[in-house]
């Protein structure tokens, strides 16, 4: 084995770096290009919610950087674009789309994010977006559909092929967390009663096998599917061996109408390259890839995340002020009403605090270690719901455990700071409030964490919408007020 790598082993074992590479030389390259021009200067005189400045194109150093950026951009992958464009701040981000050759746009359109592209079409015209889009498969143009306009779509299907549009049709009717969605239509079939040669011959037809095809399906004349033909074994059997004598059943059939975490669970469960997808008469219509389901995963954790954070989509970080925020005022506004919740709360208690300063300094701690309590409880269930592992039938076993759990960790935490209490302010009495009142708080924390996202269950919502949010709300009001109400009835 050699000791060195070379370059393209090195560039397959880093891609992360690779891309921030070429990220930090188009910034560079930008930079420059600015400097040159004296943008900057420009840039500062214009007020802030001004249109940005475009960027002349008719100096010699700038035809120069341009076609560096041009070089640059035409040896990167459609993903690392996509990377890039999102990296930079609206006036580069157009500028560099504009060197992008025009034929790679559909590719980068599918890979950037929703809220990206929203910013990349807008600045397009119907035609270029006609041009965009025709050339993509039909499962790549219905992602892309909902950001289209109407006229953009209708021209790209009276352009298709039949076949394609009515794949395209199939595409779009399914919803975005169906298997149907994340399905492609580039799957190889072949009958049970030729010979490998046969096949052989026929995949020597294609200019090259679709991407992730690591077998191919069986079917019968009505293209039901009858089982898969491994790669591995049609190449190492004799050629004249027939494929019903070599083909194996399927290790899964997918239901183009079933969750999509159906079809994460088991690729993940039984380490698949492809799986195909039927209708309910068992009739092969597509296939789904590991690289869909790894895209569906990711894509459906950063919605979880962002959805606890309570905000309502992904957002580009270089959006404007006004978009930025209609995205985060609702949440923010339900955590102000829950903030002065718990300032009534404490408000209540007015005068405990004022005969018992100490009250005022441990009554976070109490809220504080509710609030996080809550949310490793509320991140468990959310989880195991996403991985189909918990349903509605499991709430009552589920609130029993946490229960038990709380109470053990409330009587070992809160007798920890019980103690301190006791010796910071020689008050045993305060140091049995912070038990019980910590006890009692995480007991409340580990049954709204089952229960909050239990109920969004049942009324059909995402169970991580809003979930840290509305947590935080009471573990706060709540502990606010189990501690100072037995302050109240125990010290004061």
């Amino acid at each position: 084995m050699p000791d060195t790598l070379d370059s393209s082993t090195e560039d397959r074992i880093r891609p992360r770096e690779r891309v921030e590479d070429a990220l930090a030389e188009v910034i560079a390259l930008l930079r420059r290009h600015r400097l040159v021009e004296g943008l900057v200067h420009e840039q500062l005189e214009h007020p802030p919610d001004a249109e940005p400045a475009p960027i002349p194109i008719d100096s010699a150093v700038t035809r120069a950087n341009r076609q560096v950026l041009e070089r640059k951009l035409a040896s990167l992958h459609p993903a690392d674009i996509a990377y890039i464009l999102e990296a930079l701040p609206l006036d580069e981000r157009l500028y560099i789309w504009d060197l992008v050759k025009a034929d790679r746009d559909g590719e980068i359109l599918v890979e950037v994010s929703d809220a990206v592209r929203e910013s990349l079409i807008s600045s397009m015209d119907t035609a270029e977006l006609v041009a965009a889009t025709e050339t993509l498969p039909a499962e790549d143009i219905a992602d892309l559909a909902p950001d289209l306009p109407r006229e953009v779509m209708d021209d790209v299907f009276q352009r298709l092929p039949v076949e394609e549009r009515e794949q395209l049709r199939a595409a779009m009717s399914f919803e975005d967390d169906m298997i149907g969605a994340l399905m492609d239509f580039d799957d190889v079939q072949v009958r049970s009663d030729v010979s490998l040669e046969a096949v052989l011959r026929y995949l020597r037809r294609f200019d090259e096998l679709p991407a992730q095809t690591d077998q191919v399906f069986v079917v019968d004349r009505q293209e039901r599917l009858l089982g898969v033909l491994p790669l591995n074994k049609l190449i190492v059997n004799e050629p004249d061996a027939i494929v019903e004598k070599m083909m194996e059943p399927a290790a899964i059939k997918l239901l183009q109408h079933e969750k999509a975490e159906v079809a994460a669970s088991v690729f993940e469960r039984y380490n698949l390259v492809s799986a195909p997808v039927v209708d309910t008469n068992d009739r092969l219509v597509g296939r789904v890839t590991v690289d869909e389901v790894l895209h569906f995963v990711k894509t459906r954790g950063e919605e979880e995340v962002l959805a606890q954070a309570g905000l309502r989509e992904e957002e580009d970080v270089f959006a404007s002020v006004w978009k930025s925020f209609q995205n985060r005022w609702a949440w923010l506004a339900i955590n102000l009403v829950t903030a002065f919740v718990a300032s009534r709360v404490i408000g209540i208690f007015e005068g405990s605090i004022e005969k018992l300063v100490a009250l005022a300094t441990l009554m976070p701690i109490v809220a504080g270690i509710g609030g996080n309590s809550g949310n490793q409880t509320i991140t468990m269930i959310v989880r195991a719901v996403a991985l189909g592992q918990v349903s509605r039938e499991h709430a009552r076993a589920l609130i029993r455990k946490e229960l038990t759990v709380a109470l053990l960790n409330g009587l070992i935490w809160g007798g920890v700071m019980g103690f301190v209490a006791t010796w910071l302010y020689k008050q045993v009495s305060l140091g049995l409030v912070m038990v019980l009142a910590m006890t009692g708080n995480l007991m409340l924390a580990a049954l709204m964490g089952v229960l909050i996202p239990m109920t969004m269950i049942k009324l059909g919502r995402d169970p991580a919408l809003g979930s840290s949010v509305m947590i935080t709300a009471v573990t706060d009001s709540g502990g606010f007020f189990i501690f100072l109400g037995l302050a109240t009835l125990l010290l004061v």
